[in-house]
């Protein structure tokens, strides 16, 4: 466990509207990396996030609901302008199509608190680590924090708001080899490396920086890869009712159960280093020890559980250990 130290996510919040095949729009508070943030908030993490949201009433919906679960906003995070929105077209089987209204840059507030005191562990992705002008404050922040903090990186693919697969890879690889833990659907590869396997690309991931990436492959579960090898995530049963941020609840587990035993986590002093280096002991051999078994288990609970609750709702530490 890294103390007090928090967690710091850096990336969107918005308001997902949610429109089924058939049935009327709901509104909920969404954006990936906010999701992150509030999973770990609800895992028992301090956590700040780094975003950008505004005075109206889409974002008073999503500050209410991060404060809820004890995440903190950056200061600068509010500001004058329209709160961002990404409306989730469900199809019959529960999974999510998204249409965008989003802009995203950080604050000079936000971009200063980012340099005031090292978190424990910095999370990114999706929209955040894309979308200019934003997108290169991210990777400035990320090559600043993680000298002082462990790293971890979800691409979390929008299409619709990117350019082509072949200009996008520059930067979704230079954000992969900065982390330490890297997890992609099997969507995100078969975008970015069209007519490869995503197994291929997600082990020379492996090999290019992070100690641990994980491929999540919906109903099929995961499969985690490492230099030495790769291992099968055996996927949870559930009542689905969407799949709208499954994904960062697993993102959310992971992350937690990894500060929980000490292999991510840093700080002040050689924290960081510590523990980059035993996540990396961990993940030197050909078998993945017992220890990242239970995390990428905890990981796929925590996203099963999500499926059965409209919305990104992630589990509390409590129903995860039901």
């Amino acid at each position: 466990m890294t103390g007090s130290l928090p967690a710091l996510v850096v990336g969107e919040a918005l308001v997902d509207v949610i429109a089924g095949p058939d049935g009327p729009r709901r509104r909920h508070p969404g954006g990936s990396p906010a999701n992150v943030a509030l999973g770990l908030g609800r895992l028992g993490h301090p956590v700040r996030l780094a975003t950008r949201v505004g005075h109206d009433d889409y974002g008073r919906l999503v500050r209410e609901h991060l404060e809820s679960s004890g995440v903190e906003l950056a200061p600068g995070s509010v500001v004058d302008a329209a709160t961002s929105t990404a409306t989730a077209v469900l199809d019959r089987a529960g999974a999510a199509k998204y249409d965008f209204d989003i802009t995203w840059a950080l604050s000079v507030a936000v971009e200063e608190s980012l340099r005031e005191g090292p978190p424990a562990h910095a999370h990114t992705g999706s929209i955040a680590t894309a979308l200019a002008p934003g997108a290169d404050q991210v990777l400035n922040a990320l090559h600043a924090l993680r000298t002082s903090a462990t790293v971890s990186y979800d691409p979390n693919v929008r299409p619709a708001l990117l350019r082509s697969s072949e200009e996008e890879r520059e930067r979704v690889e230079e954000l992969v080899a900065l982390s330490d833990v890297v997890k992609a659907s099997e969507e995100d590869l078969a975008w970015l490396h069209p007519g490869e396997d995503p197994n291929r690309t997600a082990a020379r991931w492996a090999r290019s920086g992070p100690a641990l990436v994980v491929l999540t492959l919906g109903a099929d579960g995961a499969r985690a890869w490492w230099r030495y090898g790769y291992q099968d995530i055996t996927p949870i049963p559930a009542q689905v009712v969407d799949t709208v941020g499954a994904g960062d609840a697993f993102m959310a587990g992971l992350v937690s159960r990894l500060l929980h035993v000490g292999l991510l986590g840093g700080g002040p002093g050689p924290e960081a280093v510590t523990a980059r280096a035993a996540l990396r002991a961990a993940t030197d051999t050909d078998r993945l020890p017992q220890v990242l078994d239970e995390a990428l288990t905890a990981a796929a609970r925590a996203a099963a559980l999500t499926c059965t609750r409209e919305g990104a709702d992630p589990p509390t530490t409590a129903q995860l250990m039901v």
